[in-house]
């Protein structure tokens, strides 16, 4: 895996629109009031030739225009970093202008955004073996005060600090508009942290009764389970494990290896951290762009510790999701799963909520889940390096995420 140098002192932060740009408030304004922070802060500043264009559908501009942009500033001497504008519906159109192999060639720099964003920092992990950074836009920047979420995107961006805490609170509703552009979030909800682990333990009350796993059997059955996952997604197979069980075995039974005396959980999770939004990844899956099964056959060793959370889907779409990746056999060698709020939080339908959109699909893998965590749409989001080795501690409300180069 490859990481880029940090953002140092005084160096340049470089800024594209691969999605969509900073034409409309309250984005414009937000924008400026970003650019102007950041100057105080003593960066210097290069935007491209899109930020403000506003001549595409569903992006900044032309795909071939926005393409271009992207791949030569990443390439480009003249800036440290690239933080995105802001997110969209069309950047997976862009791709075909992206040159996948220059990027792969040039000195690697770190990229900065999310939601349609996933289509640049999901590739830059699977297709260049670079890691990205999964956290807000631009314009998020530009919120007055900023909520400690824009502080540690910045102390990540900055090399600062790879160790994150999960947020106090989150926003149900958005009160950012053209005469309000610089609010910042209006976290109103408490956060409420969901698990289900492999022993069968979870506090989502949907999934309670499930015959999870091998949970219904006893420990050394759960155990051997877990030191023996199944074969292709979808066959419901054994694998042989050769001598030895791999990480994703052993996160799973370190997960419930610790109890305190009231029955609160010690979870922990290990892993590389590979994901993003799942309505742009599904997008990709099956495309020339999917090599995720040979990114995961790779890395294999150290268990991929996924990351999702999904904008436009409601819980149907979400399950939908999860049965197409889990059968594309993406989710072979996983070690466990983060899930964020999804953007339709609180949403059922014919008795399928947002935990059993997820859950029923990837239980069989026997890792232990995460979910409402703070990752994606619903703000504030935790910034998560894709690409990194990551330990996940929770105690079942409380969580942190702590990130190695490795």
């Amino acid at each position: 895996m490859r990481y880029p140098e940090f953002l140092s002192p005084g160096g340049t932060i470089g800024f594209v629109a691969p999605s969509f740009g900073c034409a409309e408030e309250p984005y414009l304004s937000a924008f400026d009031n970003a650019q102007r922070k950041w100057k105080e802060m003593g960066y210097k500043l290069q935007l491209g030739p899109n930020c403000y264009a506003q001549e595409g559908i569903g992006i900044s501009n032309t795909p071939p225009k926005c393409g271009a942009e992207l791949w030569q500033s990443y390439c480009s001497a003249d800036n440290d970093v690239l933080i995105s504008c802001g997110g969209g519906e069309l950047m997976c159109e862009i791709l075909d202008y992206v040159d996948f192999e220059k990027i792969r060639q040039a000195r690697p720099k770190w990229y900065m955004g999310f939601s349609d964003n996933t289509n640049m920092t999901f590739l830059l992990t699977t297709l260049c073996d670079t890691a990205s950074i999964y956290a807000p836009c631009a314009a998020a920047f530009g919120m007055e005060p900023w909520h400690p979420a824009i502080q540690d995107a910045m102390a990540l961006l900055g090399g600062r600090q790879l160790r994150f805490a999960g947020y106090d609170k989150w926003e149900r509703e958005w009160l950012k508009d053209e005469e309000h552009p610089l609010l910042p979030y209006n976290v109103t909800e408490p956060s409420v942290i969901r698990y289900a682990l492999p022993d069968g333990r979870t506090n989502v009350e949907s999934l309670r009764g499930m015959s999870i796993g091998s949970a219904v059997s006893g420990q050394a059955e759960r155990q051997q389970a877990c030191a023996c996952p199944g074969g292709l997604a979808g066959q419901g197979g054994e694998r042989p494990d050769g001598t030895s069980p791999d990480r994703r075995a052993t996160a799973a039974k370190d997960a419930v290896a610790d109890m305190t005396a009231d029955g609160t959980p010690q979870i922990e999770l290990h892993g590389r951290l590979l994901g993003g939004c799942m309505d742009c990844l599904v997008n990709l899956l099956g495309t020339k762009y999917d090599k995720v099964t040979a990114f995961t056959e790779r890395y294999q060793d150290d268990g991929i510790l996924w990351f999702l959370e999904a904008c436009d889907l409601n819980v149907m779409s979400i399950r939908r999701a999860m049965w197409q990746m889990e059968h594309a056999g993406w989710f072979e060698h996983c070690s466990g799963f983060l899930i964020g709020r999804p953007l339709c939080h609180g949403q059922e339908m014919m008795g399928l909520d947002q935990y059993g959109a997820v859950y029923e699909i990837i239980r069989k893998y026997n890792v232990p889940v995460l979910m409402d965590l703070d990752i994606g749409h619903l703000s504030p989001m935790m910034p998560l390096v894709c690409g990194s080795m990551a330990q996940v501690a929770s105690d079942g409300t409380h969580y942190s995420v702590e990130m190695a180069l490795l």
